[in-house]
């Protein structure tokens, strides 16, 4: 049987916390805590679970994960948000796996809970997260804030059965802000790659995202939430192509 380490990201996550440890109970066989100068009770109650509990300065996604990465004791690392969760069957699936780990990495949909309805389309599910993995055989990658763990060519990459859980927002104004915060890094980000914006593509690139959330994707089948999802996922378009657009121009 293999051991497994987790590795959790936190910045004031009191309300999100425990729940994502407590799914970790009888899974790993250790957590490590990366906490990004908490001002909440994230530390104390993730102290109750037995964790390592470590401070860094936030990176970058990436780089914070990487740091993550580096801090365990064990070679292969499940790696999660604090508002995820493993549902039941995820963590039948992982169980198994300790007993016979055949790949260098495993993929999990996720399925997101929005303002308390869990969507299964619009583009969100399923999410398709490679979580658990060799770390000595890739590392995070990726553009912030969107990271990714890519493996070595030719690695061995198996599916587990179950959901992760992943509470995205309470609140659509939750929603509203992080779409405020994550396109000013995606601008930058893709203005250091070399990436540019447009007046055509800041009509194009919006329209054609909501199209494919809301028609293509069937985020009507969501509802309202749904809807929602389409409208936040074009505004976070616009916005990402806007403020590269200006950071272009100063």
């Amino acid at each position: 049987m293999v051991k497994i380490s987790a590795v959790i990201l936190t910045l004031n996550e009191e309300r999100n916390i425990g729940r994502c440890l407590e799914s970790l109970v009888d899974i790993v066989d250790e957590i490590v805590v990366i906490d990004s100068n908490s001002t909440d009770r994230t530390e104390e109650i993730a102290m109750r679970h037995g964790v390592r509990f470590i401070k860094q300065a936030f990176l970058g996604y990436i780089e914070q994960k990487n740091f993550g990465m580096e801090q365990v004791s064990h070679e292969y690392v499940l790696s999660l948000d604090a508002d995820e969760a493993l549902s039941p069957a995820l963590r039948e699936s992982i169980i198994s796996v300790k007993n016979n780990f055949q790949a260098d990495g495993y993929y999990m949909n996720r399925l997101a809970n929005y303002c308390g309805k869990w969507i299964r389309h619009s583009g969100w599910y399923p999410d398709r997260k490679l979580r658990l993995v060799n770390r000595t055989k890739g590392k995070w990658a990726g553009t912030n804030p969107h990271d990714k763990f890519e493996l070595e060519s030719g690695s061995k990459i198996l599916a587990l059965d179950g959901d992760l859980f992943h509470y995205t927002f309470y609140t659509v104004d939750e929603h509203k802000n992080q779409v405020d915060n994550f396109s000013s890094i995606a601008a930058q980000a893709k203005f250091d790659k070399g990436d540019r914006s447009s007046l055509l593509k800041l009509i194009i690139k919006p329209t054609a995202k909501f199209f494919k959330s809301y028609i293509l994707k069937l985020g009507f089948l969501d509802g309202y939430y749904g809807w929602l999802i389409g409208v936040y996922s074009a505004k976070s378009t616009y916005l990402k192509y806007l403020k590269l657009l200006k950071i272009q121009r100063r």
